[in-house]
């Protein structure tokens, strides 16, 4: 997969109280950039956390769940895009399916 918007992640990251989340955020990028979802159900496999939503969104359970990343995928152009990372707190504020 072709991840966009990977400064997101790093952003994410660099702030002090979430430098927790770097190691997770860099497992979860390497595995997705090696990955070839072709549908929803290939992600189910391989993250049975994951949550798929509707316009094409999934969500991902990030360092035990204490974070929540966001991405929509165009699975025809094997393209990730990622829209949210957050608390659940941040999570539980957005509308999902149009972020």
């Amino acid at each position: 997969m072709r991840i966009i918007s990977v400064s997101k992640l790093r952003d994410f990251w660099l702030q002090s109280k979430y430098r927790d989340s770097e190691q997770a955020l860099r497992a979860w990028y390497t595995e997705a950039k090696r990955s070839d979802w072709s549908n929803p159900h290939q992600i189910k496999r391989a993250y049975r956390t994951a949550s798929i939503i509707g316009n094409n969104r999934v969500v991902f359970n990030i360092c035990g769940n204490k974070y929540r990343l966001v991405v929509a995928i165009k699975y025809e152009y094997k393209i990730c895009y990622i829209r949210f990372i957050g608390t659940h707190k941040q999570y539980d504020e957005i509308d999902i399916e149009e972020v």
